[in-house]
């Protein structure tokens, strides 16, 4: 690549905008990005111009020559870029609410990543993340796409399943947000610790923890089994996991198996959340409008403090530090949605995983770590038995296909409850799901 770095960003107006640009400050020594094109839609375009004025006023007190674009035209953001990175929200925070609190009315989980709304955003968001592939491979073909829209292991398995573009790396910042909880609980600095992750996107385990190139799983169970790992992300409250289950695991966690492992538990918190008119998409939307209100500060040139509440803690380390790895073919590991050629034994190769992988120029090299704890492998089966049949589903506009994805998702009772609400919210996202009304209609 040459010298000068143009990066596109999909979703340029979301509030984690901030974090990004701070990412590409720090590392500007590393990562010489001269363009940064900051993209939405229509509805999008007032908090594009806010996002955007912040980060130049970012960059200019950085003293940096990275040049800021603005635009809602994203084929010609696209032209020639090294890098892609997406981060948007089909249907905004107001499809969030539904995929929460429609669920919780049949008292089932809703979540943006989990259970129906899981399913639903990934119906929503896959067919956009298909028309922005084919738009890369016609405008930027040699570029990476690194994607953070959720559910990023879904997204990412359509990708891989349904075209030939093999570019694209999902990425999350959960299990960089373990990484630093560790090392907290440890006192030592996060460059000192490394995890063997695998497993799935909000479904992966952490099957060795490495202390400056020594394991310490056994020392960091021990502590973790006293500690609600809940608290190494903004975004889920919890609780801690039985000491016992632990230990026996003999695994880390992700906050998100609290949904599978705890699941009476989380629902009667989300459905007491849900009768107080305050579930997640509720909080964030009263973040998000706070967090606008402090972007529209002329005087503002750094990113606030209160955007790690709104749960994107470290999304800077993640993408920065991805993007970096891959321009200057550094070699490190790093977590990472790819495709899986074998480095988990029992998942299709051609499945998309979340595993700690070698970044070098020619993409992620993923560690092959072999079998997972048997305790998990049935149900990271089952999840990503859901995730293909939800891509497909997306892919499709099939009803049926979609009702099958529903009903194998471990938190959805049975089939009966699954097509209520299915119906309910396919009526409800009519908008943003044309593949299932388009047949319908003709």
């Amino acid at each position: 690549m040459a010298e000068g770095i143009k990066i596109t960003t999909i979703g340029g107006g979301s509030s984690y905008t901030p974090e990004l640009i701070e990412g590409f400050i720090n590392r500007y020594e590393e990562l010489p990005v001269s363009e940064l094109w900051l993209v939405d839609i229509e509805a999008g375009k007032e908090k594009l111009d806010i996002v955007g004025n912040l980060a130049r006023r970012m960059i200019q007190k950085a003293g940096l020559p990275i040049e800021v674009h603005l635009t809602l035209d994203r084929q010609k953001a696209l032209k020639d870029a090294d890098f892609v990175t997406t981060q948007f929200r089909v249907g905004l925070l107001e499809a969030r609410s539904k995929d929460e609190r429609i669920p919780l009315k049949h008292a089932v989980i809703g979540q943006e990543t989990n259970g129906p709304g899981g399913l639903f955003k990934g119906l929503r968001t896959i067919p956009v993340i298909l028309d922005i592939v084919r738009d890369m491979k016609e405008y930027c073909p040699d570029a990476w796409l690194i994607n953070f829209t959720n559910p990023a292991g879904m997204v990412t398995e359509a990708i891989l399943r349904y075209t030939d573009f093999r570019k694209v790396i999902g990425l999350c910042n959960v299990p960089i947000g373990i990484e630093m909880g560790v090392a907290r609980l440890l006192d030592v600095d996060h460059d000192r610790i490394r995890i063997d992750f695998a497993g799935l996107n909000h479904m992966v385990y952490g099957l060795d923890v490495y202390l400056d190139g020594v394991s310490v799983k056994d020392r960091v169970i021990e502590l973790l089994s006293a500690e609600d790992t809940s608290s190494f992300v903004k975004n889920i409250d919890g609780q801690a996991f039985e000491q016992g289950f632990i230990r026996a695991l003999g695994a880390l966690t992700c906050p998100y198996h609290q949904f599978y492992y705890k699941t009476d538990e989380m629902l009667a918190h989300d459905l007491k959340n849900y009768e107080a008119g305050t579930t997640r998409a509720e909080v964030v939307k009263k973040l998000e409008s706070e967090l606008f209100e402090r972007y529209k500060d002329p005087d503002l040139a750094i990113k606030p403090p209160q955007l790690a509440e709104r749960g994107g803690a470290h999304y800077s380390d993640a993408a920065v530090r991805l993007i970096t790895s891959i321009y200057t073919d550094k070699k490190d590991i790093q977590p990472v949605n790819t495709i899986n050629n074998g480095a988990i034994s029992g998942i299709p190769d051609d499945s998309a995983v979340e595993i700690s992988s070698l970044i070098t120029k020619d993409g992620p090299k993923p560690l092959v770590l072999g079998d997972l704890p048997v305790a998990a492998q049935g149900l990271v089966m089952q999840i990503k038995s859901f995730e293909r049949i939800g891509a497909e589903a997306a892919v499709t506009g099939n009803y049926d296909t979609a009702l099958l994805a529903m009903t194998i998702n471990p938190l959805v009772p049975s089939d009966k409850v699954a097509k209520v609400i299915l119906d309910e919210m396919l009526e409800a996202h009519q908008e943003h799901l044309p593949q299932f009304f388009s047949k319908v209609e003709s």
